[in-house]
């Protein structure tokens, strides 16, 4: 397929907010974190900034060169963080005050966040819903994954759903063996991909 790949600038924040916003509607943790369709509409754009933000100031966003795709990258350092992270509380005062699962599904996934090993962390990545199934995301993901094989750097992923979690084994990506289980909600994978040789 080939697709070119540009980085986000501070300038193109609207747009993969946008992108996220659309690829993320239907998703099942989106749903679970906003039950109520027209008040996620209304909010879930100010959630899925905060990630676009953090994304921005401390890692990468990679934007598929027809807008349809964008994958947000951190790199996490090994060994346990030393401050609380802020962003799950972040989550919930940007978004939806009244509304604890903003921070609880930060709060859950951080938990079980491994920090023995510094990896490549994909902290998202939207494909528009027109545009899934093309294998947009998979190129996406795969020119990071390539830069990490290269450096012999792992990378980690939350799978928010099965028929993601199928997608991601595809690239070389193993379920690390216990959900994350958001209450009376669907459950969220760890997924762990070791470097792989050429």
């Amino acid at each position: 397929m080939g697709i070119r790949i540009q980085q986000a600038e501070r300038r193109d924040r609207g747009l993969v907010v946008s992108v996220m916003e659309e690829a993320f509607h239907d998703d099942p943790v989106s749903g679970w974190v906003f039950p109520d369709e027209a008040h996620r509409r209304a909010v879930h754009g100010k959630f899925l900034g905060v990630f676009v933000d953090v994304a921005l100031d401390e890692g990468r966003i990679d934007i598929a060169e027809d807008e349809a795709a964008v994958a947000l990258w951190l790199t996490v350092p090994a060994g346990a963080p030393e401050e609380e992270d802020p962003t799950p509380a972040l989550m919930r005062e940007t978004a939806d005050p009244d509304n604890e699962r903003c921070e609880l599904v930060g709060r859950l996934t951080g938990a079980v966040h491994p920090h023995d090993r510094a990896h490549a962390y994909l902290l998202m990545i939207g494909v528009r819903p027109d545009r899934q199934g093309e294998g947009i995301g998979a190129e996406l993901i795969g020119a990071e994954l390539e830069r990490c094989d290269r450096e012999g750097l792992p990378a980690y992923l939350e799978a928010s759903s099965a028929r993601s979690r199928v997608l991601y084994e595809r690239l070389g990506f193993r379920f690390l063996g216990r959900t994350v289980d958001l209450p009376d909600g669907p459950p969220m994978y760890p997924m762990w991909r070791e470097p792989q040789a050429g």
